[in-house]
């Protein structure tokens, strides 16, 4: 039997874009805990800002730095990604 190049380019092509999503799909599934970390990071940083600001600059503080925190953490999600 005889496979056109044709037909051979396209199931080329559908093998690699099956794979190419079935990768992507895994480097997103291992990061989990950096998708948990960064909900968890969203979820205190709401709480800090709803409470109330008596705290002699330490909610503030505590808000500043879970921003950084989440921006290292968005930059692993993108490192991890690669």
């Amino acid at each position: 039997m005889r496979v056109s190049k044709l037909r051979l380019a396209v199931g080329g092509f559908a093998l690699a874009t099956v794979f190419g999503v079935a990768g992507a799909g895994a480097a997103v599934a291992v990061q989990t805990h950096m998708f948990d970390a960064r909900d968890d990071l969203q979820a205190a940083r709401t709480a800090l800002q709803q409470a109330v600001p008596d705290k002699a600059g330490h909610r503030e503080a505590a808000i500043d730095l879970i921003g950084r925190a989440l921006d290292q953490v968005d930059q692993g999600i993108q490192a991890g990604a690669r």
